[in-house]
């Protein structure tokens, strides 16, 4: 299984919202995705993740990390904990418009 930034989006559609029961790539919560190759002197960790929170108090702040890094630890060859960066961020904020359309009409907006 080669490790792809697709591969790893399929694997954060697993990463439910408790509150919401939308998927985190859905709800606009995820903003970058980076793979590095293995074999490039690329420097840091081989996948980098960008994403944010649909608010800076998101009181789930603690609960997505360990999740994503659960969504993505069935990747062969792949340790979820030291082979990934994740960076949160609130540049640009999150708003309803970054959710994809499925996840706008089940929140029937």
């Amino acid at each position: 299984m080669k490790l792809t930034k697709k591969l790893i989006e399929t694997k954060l559609k697993n990463v439910i919202d408790p509150e919401l029961g939308i998927n985190i790539v859905d709800l606009g919560l995820v903003y970058d995705i980076r793979v590095k190759g293995r074999r490039k002197k690329e420097e840091g960790k081989p996948i980098h993740i960008l994403m944010t929170l649909t608010t800076p108090g998101c009181p789930l702040a603690a609960v997505f990390q360990p999740m994503v890094r659960q969504a993505i630890a069935d990747i062969p060859e792949f340790d979820p904990y030291r082979d990934l960066t994740l960076e949160l961020t609130f540049d640009p904020p999150w708003h309803q418009d970054m959710m994809s359309e499925r996840a706008k009409a089940e929140l029937g907006f």
